[in-house]
């Protein structure tokens, strides 16, 4: 089975993106390569940098924390990425 991650990455606009994969390098690659296999998102708001992931034990586990992560404001969010030791406001 495999292993599921979510992550959040901050665009070039400093605006956040929270997703779920089984590879968070395959993924990152896909949103920012162009080719079609990223997030709609990411057309306009080019990813810049990966600043949150945490592991998940299955798909359905992933799916309800990013759930709950979209539900967080951003200050909310912040506080979630600095308490991981990621970015800071």
């Amino acid at each position: 089975m495999a292993d599921w991650t979510v992550y959040i990455v901050e665009s070039e606009r400093g605006t956040l993106y929270t997703g779920i994969t089984t590879s968070v390098a395959r993924r990152l690659a896909e949103h920012g390569g162009g080719g079609g296999r990223g997030a709609r998102y990411f057309r306009f708001n080019a990813p810049q940098r990966l600043v949150y992931s945490e592991p998940a034990p299955d798909r359905a586990c992933a799916l309800r924390r990013e759930a709950a992560i979209k539900r967080l404001d951003r200050r909310a969010k912040l506080a979630l990425i600095a308490a991981a030791g990621g970015m800071t406001a």
